[in-house]
């Protein structure tokens, strides 16, 4: 596999866009993002294609999808550890290649044992570039942080919200289609970042051996902002295996689900320029509270929704939340982080996503299938309370560590 040397100072922080104060990096890494995302197809629609082309029952298929995150677990910790080791750049490329194989699996397996193993496949590997692109922003200087994470949530979510209609067309002519799209925009990322992706571990890191446990087994201020972003994420990531079921449910059609999951996409392209420049200068832990309210509101007005108005109100509400948690939540792990251990505290706080898409699908579709929409409505809005009461307890830990940090 080819290998970049390990640019300079000078180099990585050159502006490619002197306005904007955004070294070629972030751009590089933000096409990355924009056409994995756009060519992401798949596991916006994988419920629906294991209920629909598959014929798996709904706790099955939320099983299946869970499996993803068991992979997902797996991924964020590797990719953690492989970053400070073997380079940011080469993990992210690990990544992609290895997607376009597992997805290549999933859409062929005609057995359980072998969706089971693509479905872990897949998130051991599509979200590997995760806490290595989060390293490699997480190596510029602080003031560029908040700018360069906000960009690359923006190129995902444009990325998104073209996969998110796509797909709908593409599922009308077979599901197969999504597969062979996934696996092209895959290999197209890879692709991007062997051409334009410069590796930016710091010197000497790959031979820094500093054990990662004891040091965050003493940090409890990290291990409660791991638990507290795990809950949430189970929170928000259910919405993505409930919502279809409850359109379906209501009779509305996958085309339709797909303009609806769409807004979440268009809302953030919209908002999140402007949240950045809102939210750069306030506290992020306050942020990331009332954000996590947010996504309780409208994850629990959602389960209670009948029409598709009332779904895409309820989209539009818990993304206005999911845009707080992201313009912060990279900036504030990478203030969280020691310098030596940065790949591997990102690749943590990216293991809190994963949690929670393992944890979100089999609890989502368990509440639903088992106690119906009310109790689910119950649950994601004292979810929401229980989160925003804990992220705003840690707010003076977090400000006194920010300080020490920088």
């Amino acid at each position: 596999m080819t290998t970049s040397s390990t640019i300079t100072p000078a180099a990585l922080n050159r502006p490619a866009w002197p306005n904007l104060g955004l070294p070629r990096l972030v751009w590089s890494l933000a096409a990355t993002h924009f056409v994995g995302r756009a060519g992401g197809v798949v596991r916006s629609f994988l419920v629906l294609y294991l209920t629909q082309a598959q014929h798996l029952s709904p706790a099955t298929a939320g099983a299946v999808v869970a499996a993803v995150g068991v992979g997902d677990i797996g991924s964020q910790l590797l990719g953690g550890w492989l970053g400070d080791r073997i380079g940011r750049r080469n993990t992210m490329l690990v990544g992609h290649l290895g997607a376009a194989v597992a997805l290549a699996a999933l859409g062929s397996a005609d057995s359980m044992p072998g969706i089971w193993a693509a479905a872990v496949g897949i998130g051991l590997t599509i979200e590997l570039f995760r806490p290595a692109g989060s390293a490699a922003v997480a190596d510029l200087p602080a003031r560029q942080r908040i700018r360069a994470f906000g960009l690359l949530y923006w190129a995902a979510n444009l990325g998104f919200s073209v996969a998110t209609v796509m797909a709908g067309i593409l599922a009308t002519y077979g599901y197969g289609l999504l597969f062979w799209t996934n696996i092209v925009a895959s290999l197209a990322a890879a692709l991007i970042v062997w051409k334009l992706v410069p590796e930016t571990r710091p010197a000497g890191s790959a031979r820094t051996r500093g054990a990662l446990l004891p040091v965050v087994l003493r940090d409890r201020l990290m291990l409660a902002m791991m638990a507290i972003h795990a809950g949430y994420f189970t929170l928000f990531l259910q919405t993505f295996t409930t919502l279809p079921l409850l359109m379906t449910g209501n009779g509305i059609q996958p085309t339709t689900y797909g303009a609806v999951l769409a807004l979440n996409g268009v809302a953030i392209v919209i908002l999140q320029p402007v949240a950045v420049r809102l939210l750069a200068g306030r506290d992020g832990g306050v942020v990331s509270a009332v954000s996590m309210l947010l996504v309780g509101v409208g994850a629990a007005l959602g389960a209670l929704s009948h029409s598709t108005t009332a779904f895409a109100g309820s989209v539009v509400i818990w993304t206005l939340g999911q845009i707080g948690i992201a313009v912060r939540f990279g900036d504030t792990f990478a203030d969280l982080a020691p310098a030596a251990l940065r790949g591997r505290y990102m690749g943590l706080a990216s293991t809190t996503w994963s949690v929670g898409a393992v944890l979100g699908p089999l609890v989502g579709t368990a509440l639903l299938d088992l106690a119906g929409p009310t109790v689910l409505a119950s649950v994601c809005a004292i979810g929401g309370l229980a989160l925003f009461a804990a992220q705003r307890a840690l707010v003076p830990a977090l400000r006194h560590r920010t300080v020490a940090r920088r």
